[in-house]
Order: structure tokens, then sequence, then C-alpha cells
């Protein structure tokens, strides 16, 4: 089997022009990044407002194992697969982090014949809006220091700076820095800090902002410290807005690209589920929403990451209607859950799969909780046997949800109709009965208790004292009407990376909270998560290079 960018260089692409054409998109509505990018003008995203909405279709997953779960790869395939069936079908993907193309997980286009082209623009540059969200967090950061280097009229407590810069790389030295150092107009020194682009507040702030109006109003919002009487210092104050929103006017337009089967993707915004809210923008779905009859969009990580925040937080803020959820699974993730070593999961094992399921059980019983009919799609390996795939069927069967398999890494849309034709007729025979888990009135500590228990299996909540201060400052502040952001390990349902499966009698350890006021959402960090990762012993940057030729090789 050739690999990813192999199977995506001899892709045969469509121009962009036509793939838009098939959608009724005008050529002068594109706003061309040469034969195969483009951006949808803001003339046609306002022209399409009164158009009806499709049916969307959600797609997440187990935990994620190194046995890999294939999340993206089965989006891919079941908007290749509508298409093969002939329904008006869109994709709406986030955008790939550099961090992961150099470190360790890899890029965000899919796989197999299950992709979206350009696969090597996709991971990596593409059309500058991760740069952008860089450019403009850390315009406010300099600000921020300038203010106070320039006299600190707004009596801003150097110690109780929360803003953050970032760059989109994983560079663990930078989490925890000190600047101003040097001569006296070098600045005041301080400790800072460096998130990764992913979880800065101004990608969230694009990913939920509806348009531009919106956006201002987001980035006007932005608590950036505190003053010496412990009142919160925004942007507006800062003076920063309309330079950001200069900063970000373009990569507030959504993206189009295609898939190999020239089904039409868009994508748009990427924040990460583990310390992000996970979800691509919404503008972007919105936009697909009015272009075809079916929306097929994915969220980050597990469900109890991803899918929660976008059936709590995306989905509350836009006013969105869910209408189906596929639950992404492998046997070769299952058996690993069970307690299988990755060099012998592809052997049979019918013992570690009835242990392992348990994981996905759990995720089962979640999503069932928000009223949304939920497919289990089981994303095909080689090395999977009809026993095991038929008491995973069963198993479905036996916890009132639909499944399907799901061959599209190795056979693209062909490989998903199964996958397509189960959608479907739940979508026919099921009706959703959407609702977000909590309601927002509800103080922020029973917000989060009631996730770590209904969601997590938590037996309830450790609060540091620090975070317990925080939480209560930001209700003071009137902040506690918001829904919750967890930033937690995605490799369990718990807060510890190394309870696989459903773990339970453990507690969700809360270590400090803060408010991401423009986003519209309180952050909970739990455990040990990071929001500036690091590299691994052996980067994925070792394997990528260009050759003689001016390909790209190496990137998956």
């Amino acid at each position: 089997m050739k690999s990813d960018i192999e199977i995506a260089r001899e892709a045969q692409m469509s121009p962009i022009t036509e793939v838009a054409s098939a959608l009724d998109i005008p050529e002068e509505d594109l706003e061309l990044y040469g034969r195969y990018k483009a951006k949808l003008s803001e003339s046609y995203l306002r022209r399409l407002k009164d158009r009806l909405n499709g049916k969307l279709i959600l797609v997440t997953a187990i935990n994620p194992t190194p046995a890999g779960e294939g999340k993206t790869t089965v989006t891919v395939g079941l908007g290749e697969a509508f298409g093969k069936l002939g329904k008006k079908a869109v994709i709406a993907l986030r955008e790939p982090s550099l961090g992961p193309c150099f470190g360790i997980k890899g890029g965000a286009a899919g796989g197999g014949f299950a992709q979206v082209v350009p696969m090597d623009d996709l991971n990596l540059h593409f059309t500058g809006d991760f740069h952008a969200i860089t450019s403009a967090n850390n315009l406010l950061a300099a600000l921020l220091d300038n203010h106070i280097q320039q006299g600190n009229a707004l009596g801003i407590d150097t110690r109780n700076v929360i803003w953050k810069r970032c760059e989109d790389m994983n560079d663990r030295v930078l989490r925890n820095i000190v600047v101003g150092l040097g001569e006296k107009t070098d600045g005041v020194v301080r400790e800072d800090h460096f998130v990764i682009t992913v979880a800065s507040e101004i990608m969230a702030i694009l990913c939920l902002a509806e348009d531009l109006d919106d956006l201002k109003a987001r980035l006007s919002k932005i608590v950036v410290a505190y003053d010496y009487d412990g009142k919160p210092v925004t942007a507006k104050d800062l003076q920063a807005v309309g330079a950001m929103t200069a900063l970000l006017k373009d990569a507030m337009k959504p993206n189009l690209i295609q898939t190999l089967e020239h089904t039409p993707a868009i994508v748009h915004g990427g924040p990460f589920a583990n310390i992000a809210h996970g979800c691509n923008s919404l503008r972007a779905t919105k936009a697909a929403l009015k272009m075809a009859d079916y929306v097929i969009t994915e969220a980050g990580f597990g469900a109890d990451l991803g899918a929660e925040k976008f059936l709590d937080i995306k989905c509350r803020m836009g006013n969105l209607q869910p209408d189906a959820v596929v639950l992404v699974a492998t046997i070769r993730a299952l058996k690993y859950n069970g307690g299988v070593a990755k060099q012998e999961l592809n052997s049979e094992n019918l013992e570690a799969l009835q242990k392992g399921i348990a994981n996905l059980e759990k995720h089962i019983e979640n999503l069932q909780k928000y009223g949304v009919p939920v497919v289990v799609a089981l994303n095909a390996f080689v090395s999977d046997t009809e026993a095991e795939i038929d008491f995973v069927r069963s198993f479905c069967s036996a916890h009132d949800c639909a499944f399907a398999h799901a061959k599209v890494w190795e056979k693209g849309g062909e490989g998903g109709i199964e996958l397509a034709n189960e959608v479907l007729r739940i979508l026919d025979t099921k009706k959703s009965a959407y609702k977000p888990l909590y309601p927002l009135g509800l103080p922020l500590v029973e917000k989060i208790r009631i996730l770590s228990e209904e969601i997590y299996g938590a037996d309830g909540v450790d609060l540091s004292s620090k975070a317990a201060k925080q939480l209560k400052k930001l209700e003071d502040l009137g902040y506690g009407d918001l829904p919750i952001c967890v930033a937690k390990t995605q490799y369990s349902l718990s807060d510890d990376p190394a309870l696989l499966g459903r773990p339970s009698g453990f507690k969700m350890h809360v270590r400090e909270a803060y408010v991401s006021a423009g986003a519209g959402f309180v952050v909970i960090l739990t455990g040990s998560v990071m929001t500036m990762p690091g590299l691994p012993k052996q980067p994925a940057a070792f394997n990528i290079d260009v050759d003689h030729d001016g390909h790209i090789v190496g990137l998956f």
C-alpha cells in the first residue's frame, strides 16, 4: 500500500472553481490561493443566510490510542460515500496544526483513499490562517507589555497578567519564560508563558464568531490581566481590537478544498480538543449547512472531549441542531483498551475485545444523553477477524446503537457506502432530540461536577485551593453563567492518561481555572495537561524533507 502522501500526490485534483461550481458557488465569490484552494467571499457568505439548512452529522471517536482510530479518515470517506450515492454533501473540517505535523501525531487530512487534498499544503502553511491568529495574539501581548513600559496608566498588576504569547509549534522551553531582561528600555521584567496557537483564545474566538462585527465584539472582551484592585483589563482597554481585526480579516473567511473524489471540503479553524474546544469554525459549519443537504463535520480527539464541546459549547452558542453522531472505533483500539500490547494487536483476542469495549460503551451512553441518534462506525483494519467484527456488531445492537463497517481507508467512498446508508436510515427513522448536558445558570463548580460524573465517570471533583479561589472570583466578576471548556488528557476518560477502558473510583483533579471571555467560556485545567506540548524523542520532523523535484516527502 502506498503512503498517504504518495496517494495524495498522484491524485488528479479538479480546479477549485469546478469543485465550487458543483455547489453553485460563482467564480467571482472565490478568493483563489492557486488552482486548488480558495476562500469564500464575505458577500457570498451573507447571501447564504436565507437558505434552509441541511442535515448536520458529527463524527467523533473513542479515546485515541497508539493503535489508531481514523476519525478524520472516516469523516472524509463518509462524505465521499454520500457523493457516490448521489447526495449533495459537504465535509467541514479543522485545519491541522504544525505542532503535531512535526511532532508525533502527524497531519489531519485523513488517510489512504479518504483524504482531503492538497494534503501537503493543508498540513503546512495552507492559506495562512494560523499565522494570522498567531500574529494577532502576539500583537496583543506586545501592546500589553508596551502599555506597562509606557507608564501603566491602567494600573496592570504585572504579577497578575494572564495573556500568553503563542506559536504554532511544540516547544516546551517556552512554557515558562522571563521577559523584559536587559536595559530599562527593554521592558518591565516579569514572568511570561507561551501556548500553542491552537490553544489561544484568538483561535477559539475566530471559530465561534458569526461575522466581523461579532469578531470585534469578542476580541474586545478578552481579559489580558487584572489591575491592582483585582478588576479585569481587556483588549479593548489596550486599544488593540482594530489592529487585531485587520490581521484576522482574511482568516475569518472559510477555505474550500476537495477530497480525492472531489467532494467539497470546507476547512477552517483548528482548536485542539484536549486543551481547547476542538471544533472547526461555526462560520464554516453554518455556511456548509446552507450549501448542501448533508454536512459531515468532526470534533477533536475522543467523544469525552471534542463531541462534548461540540454539543455543550458550539451547538449551544451557534443554535445548531445536530441530527446524528457517528462514533468511530477500531477493533485494534478496543483490544488495546483491553490490555493488549501494541505489537500483539494483529492477533484475534475476543477476551481483550470484550474487556476493552467498555470504552466504546461509555461513549455510546454519553452521546445518548444528548438526545442525538448514534451510529458506531467500525473502521476496518486488515487484521480484523469476522468473529471480532460480529462481536462489536452484536454489542452495538444490544446497546440500542446502529452499526456499520467502514472500509474507507482502503476503498475511499466505495468503502463508506454501508456507513452512509446506515446514517441515511437513522436520519429517516430517528429524530434528534438534542439538548446540552447542563443549564448555564448552574454554579461553575456544579457544571464541573456534572461533566466529571456524567461524561468522565468520576466519583466527584477534587478542586485545588487555587482553582477554588479562581472559580469564586470568576463568578464574582459575572462569568458564572458561561459554559465550561475542560482541558484534559485525550488518552483516558479520566484525567490520568494511564487509566484505559472505562475507569471508575477516581476523582477529577482541577488545578486551575480562567476565563476566555471573548470566546465565551471558562477554561478548566485538569490533571497535568499542558497548553504548550513538547516534541518527542524522535519527532516526525526527522523524516520530513524535500526531494530534488521540490516534492515534500515524509509528511503523514
